[in-house]
């Protein structure tokens, strides 16, 4: 059986006292109700009384309701406090609910007695359950602080929206921010300029979604240096999985990092020592089979020439053949021709010099790469700037960069075909410039310079040394070689050159 209700009667009126009594008894309400009159007696009850409850008429002989309702929020204020009045008006009851009042009952309607004084026991017994909650909460919280103030790391919380933010002493001696400077956003102020913004758009990702939270960055010390940490942050849910806190923890990495750092610089620094000795092989590879090629090639000369002469000697006209023979002369020695500029571009052989017409040899790539272009779908399109004077170059290792050039470009067109350009005109400042574009699959912005280098290739079998090479004889021909992305589709490949026009010395060198 629970204990009776403690209710304290403010009542001069006897027989209004025992109206409510009977009304609380026929609701089969078990009450233990005390009567006073006077403001003493009152003060005297609630100091040494034990209730639930205050109900209070609001006129009497020497006291008033609303004196009586400051007196208990002064000495009482959890216990609720309704009025039960004849007297009392509208607006006056409002003011009273204003002031702290629970409720108010009118004698002509007691009938709305027990259950007001139903409302607000019950609402007592929430407000107790709940600060008894809060209490323990409290509780519990500070227990939590003071165990993440004795761990040796760098711990934080922090509320859901971030707007209060406590963290724990091994922070404070790190950086030399206080709690009240770290709180809210003032933690930013320690993190690396470089930094910042990544970590920041991150953290508030993550109070965004509830998702947990990791970064790494840079926080500066006390001393001004800066030092790589881990921040991970998980919250804390309620039985509804709404978040209450934030938990996290600041892990010093740097140690990992330098680590880290070095072994890249280690790998790196092994990558290229494996990329030189393979150019190195390769200079070698180019040296010996020039020598090793030469010899055969001079020999197919040798006979293309006599087959040549003993064809032109008889009676019958067959100048096809004589033709066909004339033209594998004309290959064999550019080949050998080509063979000695590669062995030449990457050892320290001669190399010769005359005047050359790029816009010509723009032609002669145009038609020889003609029926490979149509085989492929591919149109091809030149543009080229009458006014451009010879230059001073080397004609072979020119076309070598041509044919390297219009062939890639070929090629990433060869499934969904397309138009090739070549356009070739002066620069502001004087100097030649040759384009080479293509409406096809196009590279990605990190390989327009890697694709430069030696080995390094995008095709499936292709060698990497096609463009390598064409930006070494371009360099060594005092220009510059690089390749953009079009804005559309495609890619563009550039080269310049020194504009030595007609009148200057043909070099060797």
């Amino acid at each position: 059986m629970s204990a009776p209700i403690g209710i304290l009667l403010l009542e001069d009126d006897p027989s209004d006292a025992r109206l409510i009594e009977g009304l609380l008894e026929a609701d089969r309400f078990v009450s233990r109700i005390v009567c006073v009159q006077t403001h003493a007696e009152f003060l005297a009850a609630l100091n040494d009384g034990d209730f639930d409850l205050i109900l209070s008429d609001y006129k009497l002989p020497s006291f008033d309701g609303l004196s009586a309702l400051n007196v208990a929020l002064s000495v009482r204020p959890d216990l609720p406090f309704i009025f039960v009045s004849g007297t009392i008006g509208e607006e006056v009851a409002i003011e009273a609910l204003k002031v702290g009042a629970t409720d108010y009952v009118l004698k002509t309607r007691l009938s709305r007695l027990v259950p007001a004084v139903r409302r607000a026991l019950r609402e007592a017994r929430d407000r107790t359950a709940r600060r008894g909650a809060e209490d323990a909460l409290r509780r519990r919280e500070k227990e939590l602080r003071d165990v993440i103030d004795a761990i040796p790391a760098i711990a934080f919380t922090a509320q859901p929206d971030g707007g209060s933010f406590w963290i724990n002493r091994q922070w404070v001696e790190f950086s030399g921010l206080s709690i009240e400077q770290t709180s809210g956003s003032g933690w930013q102020s320690a993190v690396h300029p470089d930094d910042i913004t990544e970590h920041a758009t991150k953290w508030y990702q993550s109070m965004a979604t509830g998702e947990p939270f990791e970064n790494e960055a840079r926080h500066r010390s006390a001393e001004g240096e800066y030092r790589w940490f881990l921040a991970r942050a998980v919250p804390l849910r309620d039985e509804q999985s709404k978040i209450l806190k934030w938990y996290g923890i600041l892990t010093d990495i740097e140690d990992r990092k330098r680590a880290e750092q070095e072994r890249e610089r280690l790998r790196q620094l092994e990558t290229d020592l494996v990329q030189m000795n393979r150019v190195s092989m390769m200079g070698e590879l180019t040296a010996s089979l020039a020598h090793e090629i030469k010899q055969p090639i001079a020999a197919g000369i040798i006979n293309a020439t006599a087959c040549i002469s003993w064809l032109r000697s008889g009676r019958l006209d067959i100048s096809q053949a004589c033709n066909a023979a004339e033209a594998t002369m004309s290959c064999l020695t550019r080949t050998t021709e080509i063979i000695d500029r590669v062995r030449a571009l990457y050892g320290s052989g001669r190399r010769e010099r005359e005047l050359v017409d790029v816009n010509e040899l723009v032609r002669e790539m145009t038609v020889m790469l003609g029926d490979t272009a149509t085989r492929n779908s591919v149109a091809v399109r030149t543009e080229l700037e009458t006014s451009i004077q010879p230059t001073t170059a080397d004609r072979v290792q020119l076309q070598q960069v041509l044919m390297n050039l219009m062939l890639n470009s070929i090629e990433a067109m060869q499934k969904t075909g397309g138009e090739l350009s070549v356009v070739s005109k002066t620069t502001e400042d004087g100097q030649l410039l040759i384009s080479v574009s293509d409406t096809g699959c196009g590279l990605p912005a990190d390989q327009l310079e890697s694709v430069f280098r030696p080995f390094f290739t995008t095709k499936a079998q292709g060698t990497g040394l096609g463009l390598s090479i064409s930006r070494r004889i371009v360099e060594s021909h005092g220009g510059r070689l690089w390749a953009t992305a079009k804005t559309d589709r495609g890619t563009i490949v550039q080269f310049t050159l020194p504009n030595k026009g007609a009148g200057d010395r043909p070099k060797t060198g």
